[in-house]
């Protein structure tokens, strides 16, 4: 997958970043081309190997038909979660790592449901605010509106399954 200068794009666990440059450095004998990639949410930029794209699973941003059904997952769609915490961590970490969309709301909704139940681990709470801003960022840029909009429209979806955004850490 190739991206342009200025694209939007989703680094996997990290959330929404703009392509700022594409650059070439060598090793020794061995010559990478590098994306140049500012992350929205921390102002950090990362470089990513066109050798690792994949690797990283750097994606395009979701597009407004995908965004609807994500949606329509977070006010009606089933949640199946382990119950033990330790596996329950493992397999919500690699959802995050893979980075689709749907797999991000579902890392949310499950943990929402569960903090319903009972208090969060101190990583699940720092899993369940990275899930948060990776779907506010990316319903904001796909719908193309501010974020608090955003914010509006997951909550919207999660009162028709009796659940509420929670705030910002």
């Amino acid at each position: 997958m190739t991206f342009q200068v200025g694209e939007k794009v989703v680094y996997p666990n990290h959330g929404v970043g703009t392509i700022e440059n594409i650059s070439s450095r060598s090793f020794g004998t061995q010559f990478e081309r590098f994306y140049l990639l500012k992350l929205a949410y921390n102002s950090m930029t990362v470089m990513v190997p066109f050798s690792h794209v994949d690797d990283v699973g750097l994606r395009k941003v979701t597009k407004n038909g995908e965004v609807a059904r994500v949606l329509l997952f977070l006010g009606t769609g089933k949640c199946k979660f382990n119950q033990d915490w330790k596996n329950r961590f493992k397999e919500n970490t690699e959802k995050m790592r893979v980075g689709g969309l749907l797999a991000v709301a579902e890392v949310f909704k499950a943990l929402l449901i569960l903090q319903a139940d009972k208090p969060l681990s101190f990583r699940e709470k720092k899993m369940l605010e990275r899930a948060r801003q990776m779907l506010i960022a990316e319903v904001s840029i796909s719908r193309g509106v501010r974020e608090p909009e955003a914010v509006d429209v997951l909550q919207k979806a999660l009162a028709k399954a009796n659940l509420s955004m929670p705030m910002a850490l």
